[in-house]
C-alpha cells in the first residue's frame, strides 16, 4: 500500500504566544526566539528526504517553512486551509480578557463545545475538523510514496493528532504543541496514523548554546 509521510510542524514563537494573546488568523511575525527555532528545525530536517513543503500563508508559518525549504531547494506552497482556526471577535484578546468580558463564551470554549462558534466569522471545532481533514486528504493523496512538510498552527496540529489517534473533539488535550517541534504522521487512503509526536531534541538548551558559539 502506498503511503505519504508527513512532517507536521508548528510555526516558531511570536510575541503574542508569549503574551498568551489569541492570534487566530491575524498575521503576527516571529520574534527572535521564533526565528532561532525556525533555523533549528530547518537544520534538524536538512538530511530528510522532503519532496514538498506546504505552509499557511500567515508569516509566522510561512517564514518557518521557508527556512525548512531552503535546505531542499524547494519553494513553499502557500495554502489557506493550513491557517489557524478563526476565532472571530476573540482574536487579539488574551484568555483573561475573554473570561472577563465574555464569561459564557469562555465557558463553552473551555469545555470544548464542538458547536460553539466565535462571533464574526469564527470557526467551530467541527468546522475546523472538517477543513483540516479535507485539506490533509487532498494534499497527501498528491504525494504517495513521498515525504512532505506541512507548517501550520497549534489548532490545526491538535486536529491532526485527534484524527490520527481517534480522540474526540471534546477530550481535553494532553499532548504537546510546542513551537517547531517535529511531529510525524503517516497517511494512507484509509486515514491518518501517528508515527511520532513532539520531537523537541533540536530545541534543547545544549543545542542553542552550541549554535551561538
Amino acid at each position: 500500500m502506498e503511503t505519504t509521510h508527513i512532517l507536521a510542524i508548528r510555526h516558531g514563537e511570536t510575541d503574542w504566544n508569549v503574551a498568551t494573546r489569541i492570534q487566530g488568523q491575524i498575521d503576527i511575525s516571529l520574534n527572535a526566539q521564533g526565528e532561532w527555532q525556525a533555523i533549528q528545525v530547518a537544520k534538524a530536517l536538512a538530511d530528510e528526504d522532503i519532496h514538498a513543503v506546504y505552509a499557511s500563508d500567515l508569516s509566522r508559518a510561512l517564514v518557518t517553512a521557508q527556512h525548512i525549504a531552503s535546505h531542499h531547494a524547494l519553494e513553499v506552497s502557500r495554502i489557506l486551509p493550513l491557517r489557524e482556526r478563526h476565532y472571530g471577535d476573540f482574536e487579539g484578546l488574551t484568555w483573561d480578557e475573554i473570561k472577563q468580558a465574555h464569561p459564557a463564551d469562555a465557558t463553552r470554549w473551555h469545555d470544548r463545545d464542538p458547536h460553539w462558534t466565535p462571533a464574526n466569522g469564527g470557526e467551530s471545532l467541527l468546522m475546523l475538523h472538517a477543513r483540516v481533514l479535507h485539506m490533509v486528504n487532498d494534499i497527501a493523496a498528491r504525494h504517495l510514496g513521498q515525504q512532505i512538510a506541512l507548517v501550520t498552527h497549534g489548532g490545526v496540529l491538535d486536529i491532526f493528532y485527534r484524527i490520527a489517534t481517534g480522540q474526540d473533539l471534546q477530550v481535553a488535550r494532553s499532548w504537546g504543541l510546542r513551537n517547531t517541534a517535529i511531529n510525524r504522521l503517516l497517511w494512507t487512503p484509509q486515514g491518518l496514523q501517528l508515527v511520532g509526536w513532539a520531537d523537541e531534541r533540536h530545541l534543547d538548551l545544549d543545542t542553542r548554546e552550541e549554535s551561538s558559539t
